[in-house]
């Protein structure tokens, strides 16, 4: 049986390691982390695709895989619901995929503490080496190792992620710390708030150990604020001066930082969505796009968010992951024992796709970026609020009109 390196631990190659020991491959996960990733990530959204491939994978997605919104609404500043949208989504979290995923792998194809040094190959096989001085042998070396890819960084070196001009602050409170009267007005629905020039939502999502049970979820919330590269920098430093470039880890974000922006959440959000972020203890996300020029070197290709990454707005991380899986996989069994074939078919069906994925998140991200632009692309990217609700709650038609233009209709 061939074998299968995957770099990176996620979901991404969790997905991609299912997908190929479906196709015929023996898959072994390579993650840098010393320690499981279950206490990461937060709310996160599905799509019929992400759907799809998870059953393919022997991942049964139903009821407690996720949290049901059956309305999308903005609150004004005052609180008041002002416009409403009907929407049939299901809201989880990467921790609830992660988790399901994670167990349906035996174990000793899950390797912790192996972060990746650098990769070599030749005409017969492909080598990984590891910062421990371990190395691994296989056929393929599938890197699905995210943002900052080491594969990526070693064969593009060149496509690096580009700093959108915005930031996230995300946070999550448990279902039994928000107050009963703000629950009952907004905890269901998929919320949003427009401060002047940022964007805010918030919707339900398992909650600890992953529970779907009433009581026991979570409240999501993922606030967008323009912030330009000198406040970026501040806001990612230390209380001992050092400037974590691209993204600050949670314990680390300064008291007086996290004291400003709950102090603006009380002065531009709805009151409402503001008691919730208050007690919330959040967290920043910087955020990027990155397109790579091409996906395949030899035994080696890029999947995943190591390939490119889309703006969080399109809601679709796990699910373009699990396209790249799937059609990995697919492409590999349909070319039989020619791998070079089955790659190269990947890389065709999959850098188009990956283009319109990012394209769109810059699309529903115009507004955010043109914040920190001269006055007259700000008025340019003005803002129509039923527009904008209705365009994500229609998210899902969109990432299946992308998948059916680049003919992938026929993976799911």
């Amino acid at each position: 049986m061939k074998r299968a390196l995957v770099i990176g631990g996620s979901l991404g190659g969790l997905l991609a390691a299912h997908l190929l020991r479906d196709a015929g491959w023996h898959p072994s996960v390579f993650e840098g982390n010393a320690e499981e990733l279950t206490g990461r990530g937060v709310g996160l959204g599905t799509h019929p695709q992400l759907i799809a491939v998870l059953r393919r994978a022997g991942i049964a997605f139903d009821e407690t895989m996720g949290v049901k919104v059956p309305k999308v609404v903005y609150l004004d500043r005052s609180g008041k619901i002002t416009v409403e949208q009907p929407t049939t989504r299901t809201m989880s979290a990467w921790s609830r995929l992660y988790r399901v995923l994670r167990d349906a792998l035996p174990p000793q194809d899950y390797r912790l503490g192996k972060r990746l040094a650098r990769v070599e190959q030749d005409a017969e096989s492909v080598t990984a080496l590891f910062a421990d001085g371990s190395i691994d042998r296989g056929d393929l070396l599938v890197g699905a190792d995210g943002v900052r890819s080491t594969v990526r960084e070693q064969f593009l070196p060149q496509a690096q992620p580009i700093y959108a001009g915005y930031v996230a602050w995300r946070a999550v409170l448990d279902e039994r710390q928000v107050p009963s009267d703000i629950h009952r007005e907004i905890f269901e629905l998929y919320t949003f708030c427009l401060p002047e020039g940022e964007q805010l939502l918030g919707y339900p999502v398992p909650g600890r150990d992953n529970d779907t049970a009433v009581g026991r979820r979570g409240y999501n919330i993922v606030w967008y604020r323009p912030t330009d590269s000198r406040a970026l920098a501040d806001i990612c430093t230390d209380a001992s001066g050092r400037c974590h470039a691209t993204g600050i880890p949670p314990p680390l974000i300064r008291n007086d930082v996290i004291a400003r922006v709950k102090a603006d959440a009380k002065a531009l959000l709805a009151p409402q969505i503001a008691e919730i972020f208050v007690r919330t203890d959040p967290f920043v996300q910087p955020i990027f796009d990155l397109q790579s020029p091409a996906l395949v070197f030899g035994r080696v290709a890029l999947a995943g968010d190591a390939a490119f990454v889309a703006r969080p707005h399109v809601g679709a991380g796990a699910t373009k992951a699990a396209i790249d899986a799937v059609v990995l996989a697919d492409c590999l069994r349909d070319a039989g024992g020619d791998l070079k074939r089955g790659l190269a078919r990947f890389e065709h069906l999959q850098l188009p796709f990956g283009r319109d994925m990012v394209a769109l998140s810059r699309q529903q991200g115009a507004y955010l970026s043109a914040q920190l632009q001269p006055q007259e692309s700000r008025e340019a990217a003005q803002r129509d609020v039923a527009a904008l609700l209705h365009a994500h709650g229609t998210r899902s038609d969109q990432i299946g009109a992308i998948v059916t233009a680049r003919g992938l209709d026929a993976y799911f």
